[in-house]
């Protein structure tokens, strides 16, 4: 499909999938959506064995919670991988399962409503619809427990809990409480947790059948309002956002603990995600800053399982600036790219001092984030305030 959006862009929509790929600069990339972030060991696992014998030994974790992986050699033979693995359940709607959720939502005491269930039934309705296949590979779903930790990303559907649910578990199949739905970021209506799902999905729906040439739905003029007066409506309750925190370790309401893992760029080569498959009893939550929550740990293996992950170059300290450290792929991936933007940047967060042009003031700058960009178009660039760092002919452009 070609389109021609509202803010004058004119390309087709080639987000790439398991089964579309994108032939970029180093070989074909195939992305792997994972609804929720929630991973098996096993199909992590499967996802190492594949980059490292299809690929180029590298998982990337992705803004959205999902993984891909480089270099691709078959890209038949990987998607028949990930189908075999249960991570490709319909082809016809691969690239539009996108789904966000907060990545401890039915363990952490920061959340008033376990969304996992929600996140299972609205993978599954998505992919019973067939018009919503045609959705845009950027079109993105979030599920926020109540702790406000994914309210931040922009989706354009958001279900956000308000009130208290049923605890984890609960026969009644879907939890109990209220969400607030909204749309682009902005609250529209509340929901019950029964009827959540059919409501995120009518509103997909309207914006499938409205949207002309826009991918989102705040590119759609007007399009929250449009979209909501063909909904159910009643009063909302506004959501509070709240910044995530990167690493470290976070009790569970069962009296276990999760480990969030920094994972330097977002790269995972096998042995590591090898090793993170290990050090967890079931699954991983991958979440939409590019780390990885190893829940359900016992106390006292939290000690041990830092340790492991700080000798394989893996990050559980806040602190550490790769907390606040991203990059686009730049050279060699990128034929658009002007400098290897990836080894620049961990170049500056080992040294913090890597001599490259341009960069002096960057140094003296308080925390927060930092992204490295190949060029002007600043892939991957994470939202709000950030500290860029641009790659330019004559060397790397600062700004604030």
């Amino acid at each position: 499909m070609v389109i021609s959006s509202v803010s004058g862009r004119a390309a087709r929509d080639a987000c790439p999938g398991a089964l579309q790929v994108h032939a970029a600069a180093d070989g074909a990339l195939a992305r792997v959506r994972v609804p929720g972030g929630a991973l098996t060991t096993d199909a992590l696992r499967e996802l190492a064995a594949c980059a490292g014998e299809l690929g180029n030994g590298v998982i990337e974790l992705t803004s959205r919670a999902n993984v891909q992986v480089r270099g691709l050699a078959d890209p038949a033979a990987f998607a028949a991988r990930m189908a075999a693995a249960g991570l490709l359940p319909s082809a016809t709607h691969e690239r539009v399962r996108n789904i966000v959720a907060s990545p401890l939502s039915g363990r952490s005491a920061t959340g008033v409503l376990d969304v996992r269930p929600l996140v299972a039934a609205l993978d599954a309705g998505l992919c019973e619809r067939p018009a919503l296949a045609d959705l845009p590979g950027r079109f993105l779903f979030a599920l926020d427990d109540g702790t406000g930790d994914v309210l931040g990303l922009g989706a354009d559907v958001t279900l956000a809990a308000h009130s208290v649910g049923h605890p984890v578990g609960h026969p009644g199949g879907h939890p109990g409480g209220d969400l607030t739905l909204l749309l682009a970021g902005e609250p529209v209506s509340s929901v019950t947790a029964d009827a959540a799902v059919a409501v995120a999905l009518a509103a997909a729906e309207t914006f499938q059948s409205i949207r002309g040439d826009a991918w989102r739905v705040a590119e759609l003029p007007d399009g929250p309002a449009r979209i909501a007066e063909r909904l159910p409506r009643s009063a909302p309750v506004a959501p509070a956002a709240a910044d995530p925190r990167k690493g470290g370790v976070f009790p569970q309401v069962d009296g276990r603990v999760a480990v969030d893992v920094i994972v330097p760029l977002g790269r995972l080569t096998t042995a590591q995600a090898g090793l993170l498959a290990d050090l967890t009893p079931a699954e991983v939550r991958l979440t939409p800053w590019r780390t990885v929550m190893l829940p359900d740990l016992v106390p006292e293996a939290a000690g041990p399982v830092t340790a492991a992950l700080a000798g394989a170059g893996l990050v559980t300290d806040t602190a550490s600036p790769y907390a606040r450290l991203s990059a686009c792929t730049g050279r060699p991936g990128c034929a658009k790219a002007l400098a290897d933007v990836q080894a620049d940047a961990l170049r500056w967060a080992e040294s913090g001092t890597p001599g490259l042009p341009g960069l002096p003031e960057l140094r003296e700058q308080p925390g927060g984030p930092v992204h490295w960009a190949g060029c002007e178009r600043r892939c991957g660039r994470p939202r709000g305030r950030v500290t860029d760092v641009v790659a330019t002919p004559g060397g790397y452009r600062v700004s604030h």
